[in-house]
Formats: structure tokens, sequence, C-alpha cells
């Protein structure tokens, strides 16, 4: 987005077009936590549209119309980036329709966002009652995430028969989600002055086997309502030693677990008990997954009618999506976005604006008919 002359960002134009939304958002950088002047810059574009109604929780915008539809559908997406690494401001390769936008938040999800924003300009009648929501804080620890702060703070903003979420799918659907929990295993040891190393127990050296177990882990590929998801079991971090005479008298490695939606909560954290059965476990994070609901019939309607625009046919979100936060409340929900989600926190993440334009085509379509 170009600046003005106080190298302040420029308001928002919901009306010049899915792909030039797409790159003025990504232009205004919104790392989880520093969201405001985007949400601002949402806010006051939003404020503009007669016939919706605005709410400002945080750093998170909710728009909705009130024409007292009988059904009421939630299209949500974060404004949230995770860390630029030189790739902004966004870089524009090839021309027309075969263009694809490259910088952060391409992919994870301002693609998304645009199309949720230009639609919600755009569609003063819909065919049911819209609440658009733009939330802060998705790619870090759940606690902190605002579509869970809305639900905690103002649950009747979310209230819905159906949620879209504006997550990449490569303008597929994909269903429901894994969950995701994350533990540090702890290795004790014994500090002793590294010259005389036989007077302790080296914790570092003691990690050997909880990064073999690792190593040896099998993930399970498990079948949820017909789509199937993969699982993982990965270390993410591996810490210990306070000097560099000093034999470490703790060792914690921090492992991710990707559980498919079959499992709860308790018994993912049963799984990684039982294989670092032994050892002290503590959890650093956790959220629950999603099955994915693609049988409830607004979900069947949703599905039938993109995929006659898209093709292809509904797959499993391997990643955490916020569909698990909507399956807590008891609303079915979706992903289906923008970009290859293969490509989402890359340093080269991209995105084709065929893909942006299609997703906004099928999403408006729904919405009308």
């Amino acid at each position: 987005m170009p600046a003005n002359e106080d190298s302040a960002p420029l308001p928002l134009s919901l009306t010049s077009g899915v792909v030039a939304l797409t790159r003025a958002l990504c232009d205004v950088p919104s790392v989880s936590g520093d969201e405001g002047p985007l949400a601002d810059l949402i806010e006051a574009a939003l404020r503009g549209v007669g016939h919706l109604e605005v709410v400002r929780n945080g750093d998170a915008v909710v728009a909705r119309t009130m024409l007292g539809r009988a059904e009421r559908v939630v299209v949500a997406g974060h404004i949230d980036t995770v860390p630029i690494a030189d790739n902004l401001p966004v870089r524009v390769v090839g021309e027309g329709v075969h263009s694809e936008l490259w910088g952060r938040g391409t992919v994870d999800m301002k693609a998304g966002v645009a199309v949720q924003l230009a639609l919600a300009a755009e569609l003063d009648a819909p065919s049911r009652d819209v609440t658009w929501v733009f939330y802060d804080n998705e790619e870090v620890a759940s606690d902190r995430n605002g579509l869970g702060r809305l639900a905690r703070e103002a649950p009747e903003l979310l209230h819905a028969d159906f949620a879209v979420l504006c997550e990449p799918t490569a303008a597929g659907i994909e269903g429901g989600c894994n969950g995701t929990l994350r533990v540090d295993v702890h290795v004790p040891g014994e500090a002793a002055h590294s010259a005389r190393s036989w007077m302790g127990t080296n914790a570092i050296h003691g990690a050997a086997p909880v990064l073999a177990r690792l190593a040896a882990y099998e993930p399970a590929a498990i079948e949820v309502d017909g789509l199937v998801y993969r699982e993982g079991m990965n270390a993410v971090g591996i810490r210990g030693g306070v000097a560099g005479n000093v034999i470490p008298d703790e060792c914690v490695v921090t492992v991710n677990f990707r559980f498919a939606p079959s499992r709860s909560l308790e018994q993912a954290l049963a799984h990684v008990h039982e294989l670092f059965e032994g050892y002290q476990v503590t959890v650093d994070d956790a959220a629950p997954g999603a099955r994915p609901g693609l049988d409830a019939p607004l979900a069947a309607q949703f599905t039938e009618a993109v995929l006659a625009l898209t093709g292809g046919v509904p797959a499993p979100k391997y990643g955490w999506t916020d569909v698990a936060r909507f399956a807590e409340l008891g609303i079915p929900a979706v992903n289906f976005g923008p970009g290859d989600p293969l490509l989402a926190h890359k340093d080269d993440e991209h995105c084709p604006a065929a893909q942006i334009e299609i997703c906004y085509q099928a999403l408006r379509s729904w919405l009308t008919t």
C-alpha cells in the first residue's frame, strides 16, 4: 500500500478489487501482537458500509448484517501474521489472471481476509445473515487468540448456524482440523564442574533416549468421517545448560503432537505420557481438533455449491485452525480460502491471483443464492 508523507498507511478501499485489496492488507505489517494499525483500518472501512453493524473488541472487528434471515453464517479470518522475513512489501510476479502475489501474509491469510472484506462491503442483501469476523493473535499461544476472546467476552457475536474460516486451502474445501499439543519433556541431571564431570550427571546426554523414542515413533493416519488425518510427533526445541564449564542438571525437550480429531485432548495427553513414560511431562499449549462436520446440512450445501465451481473433493486440514473453536461452540465449520497451505509461514509465501478471485466468486455465489 502506498504511504502518505507521514508514512502512515492509506485508508483501505473495499471496492478496488479483491487482488488489489490483498496487496494493500499485506503491506500493512500485523505480526501477532501488533495488529492495532490494521484493525483500525479495517474498522474504519467497515464503519463506512451502511448495511453493517460494526463492533470492536480489542484488535478484533466484527461486522454483521441484521436482515432477519432464517439462517446466519459466520465468515471469519485472522489478521495477524508470523514475523516478516524481508518479504514485504508485496511483489507482483506475472500479469493479469496469471499473476502471483509474493510476500508475508499473502497465503496465511490476508488473501482470505480480502475476500471477506470485499464481500462484506458488496453484499447488502445476502440470502443468509452474515457475521464477518476479523480477529487477532491466531499465530501465537491459544490463550491469546482473538476468536477465543470473543467467545469468552461476547459470545452473542458468534451465534450462527454455520461458519466458514477463510484459512488457505488452495480454493478447496478442507474439513475439520488436527488438534495440537505442545509439551516439555524434562530430563534430570546433576550439576558439577565440567573439569570433574564424573561428579555429576549430564542431563543433555540423558536426553538421548527421549530423542530416540521420537525418531522411532511412527505417526498414525486415522480416518475420521471419511477424511484421513495424518498425525505427527516431533521435537521442536531443546534447551539445557547454564555455563560453558558446568555439567547441566536439566535438559528440556519440547515436543509438538499433532493429533487426529478422533482423539480428545485428554486422550492425546495420555498418549504422550505413555510415549515418555519415566519422564516428567508438562503441558505448554493445547488445543483440541475438530471433526469434519461435512454432514451438517449447511456444510453439505456449502460444499456442493463451492465444489461445483472449483472442482475437487473435500480434504482434511492437517494444521490446527479455529474451526476447532467453532466446533466447541456447536457450530459446524469448514476451511475455505485462497493460497497453498504448504506455503504458509514460508519466506517465499505467495498466492495466485486466480485463487483469490475464485474464492471470492464461490463465496459470493453461495451467499446470494
